[in-house]
């Protein structure tokens, strides 16, 4: 069951699918009882150039969007993504700046299910995250310690960050705001170029943030501010590995490392 949708922004403005949002604003302005004469006064447009929009002859541009967005107080996402006569219109959750949305499903006795994005159906996730059927298709699970916020599992590959390995679910939750995140702190970062990545925050800059693996081996990385779709903060992992570590070999083999490092560098300085 969803109970409510959560917002963030991301919505591709070079391709709107016209159809769907011209069907949106006709169902929103008969719900709502509104003339098309009021609608184009609001949006400081003539009415024949409104009419175009709800024909689904013309595209309307970014102003207009925003424009409609703010007079209907719903995201740009939703006008242009989701049919919105499948959403309960009353339940969204209003958030500043009409950002994207993400369905939170809850249980018979209105616990918050984590939604667990598994290995099989990663690859799908940058196409669906905002989509309310493929959300709910996912496999569910509770876990009430966690506490309030909205929070989904990702899956963990390779072995930049240990203790997590192959296998390993993250549990996070949904950040709003990406000034809130922090340094030093780690991050499932859902970006447009890179995918899914899981990392710990090394620097936050004025348009982007530079990010790290715990394993050195790995290099650090700058992620432009406008290159990412959803950050979701490390709550809790999920995993089968009860190996003690080994740290005598794990710090044999991180000096080994380093001190290969130090003679590279030291050959260049040479040379």
């Amino acid at each position: 069951m969803i109970t409510n949708l959560i917002i963030f922004v991301v919505t591709n403005y070079n391709k709107i699918p016209m159809s769907l949002f011209s069907d949106n604003i006709r169902n929103l302005r008969v719900q709502q009882k509104i003339s098309q004469e009021k609608l184009a006064e609001a949006l400081a447009i003539t009415r024949g150039r409104y009419v175009k929009y709800e024909d689904g002859t013309s595209e309307a541009p970014y102003e207009i969007l925003k424009k409609i967005a703010h007079y209907y107080h719903i995201s740009i996402d939703l006008l242009l993504s989701v049919d919105i006569r499948k959403i309960p219109m009353d339940d969204l959750l209003q958030l500043e700046n009409n950002r994207l949305v993400l369905p939170i499903t809850v249980d018979k006795d209105g616990e918050n299910f984590i939604e667990v994005v598994t290995q099989k159906v990663k690859a799908g996730y940058l196409n669906g995250y905002a989509d309310p059927e493929y959300i709910e298709s996912l496999q569910h699970i509770s876990l009430p310690f966690l506490g309030p916020g909205k929070h989904r599992g990702f899956p963990v590959e390779g072995d930049s960050m240990p203790p997590h390995e192959d296998g390993s679910i993250i549990v996070g939750r949904y950040i709003e705001k990406l000034g809130d995140v922090m340094d030093g702190k780690t991050y499932i970062f859902i970006t447009k170029n890179e995918g899914m990545v899981y990392k710990r925050l090394n620097k936050n800059k004025k348009n982007a943030l530079v990010v790290a693996s715990d394993n050195s081996f790995y290099p650090a990385y700058e992620v432009k501010a406008s290159d990412i779709l959803e950050i979701w903060e490390y709550e809790c992992s999920i995993g089968r590995n009860d190996r003690k570590p080994e740290i005598s070999e794990t710090a044999s083999v991180k000096d080994l490392f380093l001190e290969l490092k130090r003679e590279i560098q030291d050959l260049k300085i040479k040379h």
